[in-house]
């Protein structure tokens, strides 16, 4: 066997970051029109430290820019320069597109001890297109109604390395498998594709070894995909690496099917990493699996080939996970749902195949990163609730599952379906030598209904329908 050879620095404590939400209105003036547009931008800033108010904090910003009648974009994004007093300005730099365009927000709020309130909640502006300006305008934060959501919306959360989360787990033993997989949705033809690497170190104590597929869902046309592997395992610092076949930060090349599959993307992790089960499961595998995503959003761009069609993917919203543990569950659902505006829903839900466990109805884990903050708190109250009680609900089958919980003042009700001219079927054989069946859609359908008790009643608080764009799976041993 060839595990790797030293395990990562997992167990140091990450250092603390900054996150906020921040809300302006305002208007544009566009050089070609003699008329001004209300604008509005919601953003959710993120830095990898605490952020320092002598200093200057560079910033990472995604949210949703809408100009009336030009623009609405909910996946702008940017970058913050916060440098209040060291160079008395917090400037803004926020692409987004608008009318088929490709443009940038830039200005900056001029700091002054002479107009503090004003200067700091008063953004001008310049639009930009290519390097050119095209129009110029004002953004102002309304303290009345954000200063308390703003203040409200901080959060200092611990910081993870999403390339670190990409080192292989495996130390050798007998009976493990591994996962690397990325799902993604090219915006511009509607097709979903799904990359899945897989390390299988056998129960029998015989050679472990690297497998895995490619597979493209075009929104028409039937599903294509190709298997590589198996292939020896050799083990790498960070990602996977068999046969030609690649997966490290940044980026993830490969090809089957002697190159009638071909694939070079490159990643942007555009959100902080997401724990669907406990964190404390990925750092000690006392679960009979675990899984994350380095990044809960994440963007592609390059090319995506098979049978001599190219997709050219530029600013493909999805993501990549890692799982880790013994095998597969005896029934198990997922889901991984980009519901814009830099929110994000990922659940999974299985019933064990350990003794005493697999009588039990699903586990559910599910995480809805929302505005920058994660709901649940902590993954467990979905899963065990309290005690027992509470915990959320999945009913799993084909074509539509559900899942449903409660926890606080918020319930949820998520609904997936799986049409069956969506779904690619694949077996592949567990370290235990049993056979599984995953049965994977890239171009599923979910509704996600999410709802605050208020004043004695439930009132929707939000609501998300994805027609196509949901990844998905349903799974048996």
């Amino acid at each position: 066997m060839s595990p790797r050879p030293a395990r990562e620095a997992s167990g140091t404590t990450p250092a603390r970051g900054t996150v906020f939400r921040e809300s302006m209105l305002g208007t544009l003036r566009l050089d070609e029109e003699d008329r001004t547009r209300p604008l509005r931008l919601d953003l959710t800033v993120s830095a990898d430290r605490v952020m320092r108010l002598t200093g200057t904090t560079d910033a990472r910003a995604t949210g949703r820019i809408r100009i009336a009648g030009w623009a609405d974009d909910p996946d702008a994004q940017g970058e913050l320069e916060i440098s209040p007093l060291a160079r008395r300005r917090i400037r803004y730099r926020i692409a987004f597109t608008a009318d088929g365009r490709r443009v940038t927000l830039d200005g900056w709020k001029s700091v002054t001890p002479r107009s503090p309130v004003a200067s700091m909640t008063v953004l001008p502006y310049t639009l930009y297109e290519d390097g050119v300006p095209i129009g110029t305008g004002t953004l102002r934060f309304p303290l009345t109604t954000q200063l308390v959501p703003f203040l409200a919306s901080f959060r200092f959360p611990r910081r993870e390395n999403p390339g670190a989360l990409l080192a292989p787990r495996w130390q050798g033993e007998r009976g493990r498998t591994e996962v690397w997989y990325t799902t993604l949705t090219d915006p511009a033809t509607g097709s979903g594709l799904w990359l899945h690497h897989e390390l299988t170190a056998p129960a029998d104590g015989s050679e472990p070894y690297a497998h895995g597929w490619a597979a493209v869902f075009p929104k028409d046309g039937p599903v294509r995909h190709a298997r590589f592997g198996p292939a020896p395992w050799t083990a790498a610092e960070a990602g996977f690496r068999a046969g030609g076949i690649t997966v490290e930060p940044g980026r993830l090349t490969g090809e089957a099917d002697g190159g009638t599959l071909r694939w070079k993307l490159t990643e942007r992790p555009m959100a902080e990493p997401l724990f669907t089960f406990p964190r404390w499961s990925w750092r000690r595998p006392l679960l009979p699996a675990a899984q994350l995503l380095p990044a809960a959003r994440a963007l592609y761009d390059g090319t995506f080939t098979y049978d001599g069609a190219t997709l050219r993917l530029t600013a493909a919203p999805g993501a990549s996970a890692r799982i880790y543990g013994h095998g597969n569950a005896r029934r198990w659902a997922w889901l991984h749902a980009d519901l814009g505006g830099g929110d994000v829903l990922e659940i999974v839900a299985a019933v064990s195949m350990r003794p005493g466990l697999r009588r039990l109805p699903p586990l559910v884990f599910l995480r809805l990163r929302r505005g920058g903050r994660t709901w649940p708190r902590r993954s467990e109250r979905a899963a065990v609730g309290w005690a027992g009680a509470g915990r959320f609900r999945a009913a799993i089958g084909l074509p539509t599952w559900t899942v449903t919980g409660r926890t606080g003042l918020r319930r949820i009700r998520v609904e997936v379906t799986q049409p069956a001219d969506r779904i690619l079927a694949l077996d592949y054989t567990d370290p235990d030598g049993a056979h599984a069946i995953c049965r994977n859609s890239e171009r599923a359908d979910a509704h996600v209904l999410l709802e605050r008790w208020w004043f004695g009643g439930w009132r929707t608080e939000r609501e998300w329908t994805l027609d196509g764009t949901a990844h998905a799976e349903v799974g048996t041993r």
